[in-house]
């Protein structure tokens, strides 16, 4: 399989791997690169485009945590079939809501800090070495100084890959482990519930103790479906809501 060569702009403030996650996500969703289908490796790719291996991986990881394509461990990355039969619930784009109405939106790095692996965290990621080292970190996001969403990420740290704590105020979490850890993020498991907040998530969203929330967990997998990543967002129940898509529909 051939992706189109269309151009990348490395002069833009649009990240490149994003750019590269639209165009394949594009040609996905028109059909030129159809369900079954292999893409090339993250060598062809980096060499067409003239971008880095690392760069391309994060592309993809973005891809899979997506649904748009699958990984085969000694195979490939293949094209997925659409699932029409399952229910996919996505929380409303704020961020894109508001940049539409020229409203001004910012996400705030609370915290971050490298801690040793307890009990819990171990469990979570099943690993058995206590020397176990992982980033945690805790972000809020604002829009026009009125905080909207909480969250809190964990992923197993890596010394030889350090971050800029500027990379943490709004990264994605399969993206961060695929350019600063040595693991590959393949898949994603997400479990929504409708909850109330804690005094703690109260104050930092500035609700009222007991509000209602939607509560999202995410746990992110490599290919031999270990947890590699783990994250828990908080979202005010009056400022957002629930859409639902089958298959691939194209979001105007």
């Amino acid at each position: 399989m051939v992706i189109q060569a269309e151009k990348i702009d490395k002069s833009s403030v649009i990240p490149i791997y994003y750019q590269l996650f639209k165009l394949i996500e594009e040609q996905i969703r028109k059909g030129d690169l159809k369900p079954g289908e292999s893409l090339p490796t993250e060598h062809e790719i980096s060499l067409r485009f003239e971008i880095s291996r690392m760069t391309v991986r994060r592309a993809i990881a973005e891809l899979v945590s997506a649904g748009m394509v699958y990984a085969q461990q000694g195979r490939g990355t293949f094209v997925a079939t659409p699932k029409l039969d399952n229910i996919v619930f996505e929380l409303n784009d704020f961020n894109q809501e508001i940049k539409e109405r020229g409203l001004n939106c910012k996400s705030t790095l609370l915290e971050a800090k490298i801690i040793r692996a307890d009990k819990e965290l171990r469990e979570r990621f099943q690993v058995g070495e206590e020397s176990k080292r992982f980033l945690y970190f805790r972000t809020v996001f604002s829009a026009e100084d009125e905080r909207l969403s909480y969250e809190v990420k964990y992923t197993i740290y890596s010394k030889s890959r350090p971050i800029l704590e500027s990379e943490l105020k709004d990264p994605s979490l399969p993206g961060l482990i695929a350019t600063h850890t040595e693991y590959v993020p393949m898949s994603a498991k997400k479990v929504l519930q409708v909850a109330v907040c804690t005094e703690e998530e109260a104050a930092i969203l500035g609700i009222a103790p007991n509000s209602p929330v939607f509560l999202v967990e995410q746990t992110i997998y490599d290919p031999d479906l270990k947890p590699v990543g783990w994250s828990k967002a908080v979202y005010r129940g009056d400022r957002y809501k629930l859409t639902s898509y089958d298959g691939w529909y194209k979001k105007d």
